[in-house]
């Protein structure tokens, strides 16, 4: 169950990234998630954004570049070792984490970590597999 993720490229100067969230904030967008790459010119902003393909076309609209992104949330046990044994299964199955970042919303007893992978289909059956959880698209907003 992979979920949307907005990919936005922001210049890295003062006020950008207060700037693009005021834009989505104005017109009614609630981010759940925001983890933010940077380089002394430019920085990606990667969002979990409820209407992401709206989200799309406001920021595209808007003049910024921006892309969509398939990645997985996942469950992981808030735990010693819970994300190096989600990570240990990513592992086995040979598949690479592009990146990952934290997902701060009302998840109850686990982490939630956003996962940018080489392959989600393949990561999300031996998650599951393994008893993790993936969260769905649903799930995500209802947080």
């Amino acid at each position: 169950m992979e979920i949307t993720q907005v990919s936005v490229f922001v210049e890295n100067r003062k006020g950008s990234i207060a700037e693009l969230t005021s834009l989505l904030g104005g017109a009614g967008y609630n981010i759940y998630a925001l983890a933010i790459a940077e380089t002394d010119n430019f920085g990606v902003c990667r969002m979990i954004i409820d209407r992401p393909k709206d989200a799309f076309e406001l920021l595209k609209s808007s003049g910024y570049t921006v892309r969509l992104v398939d990645v997985l949330a996942v469950r992981v046990p808030d735990r010693p070792s819970g994300l190096a044994d989600v990570l240990s299964i990513i592992e086995k199955e040979d598949i690479s984490v592009e990146y990952l970042y934290s997902f701060l919303r009302n998840s109850g007893f686990d982490a939630l970590i956003v996962f940018k992978l080489s392959d989600n289909r393949l990561a999300e059956i031996a998650l599951r597999e393994n008893y993790i959880q993936v969260v769905s698209p649903g799930e995500v907003h209802s947080l």
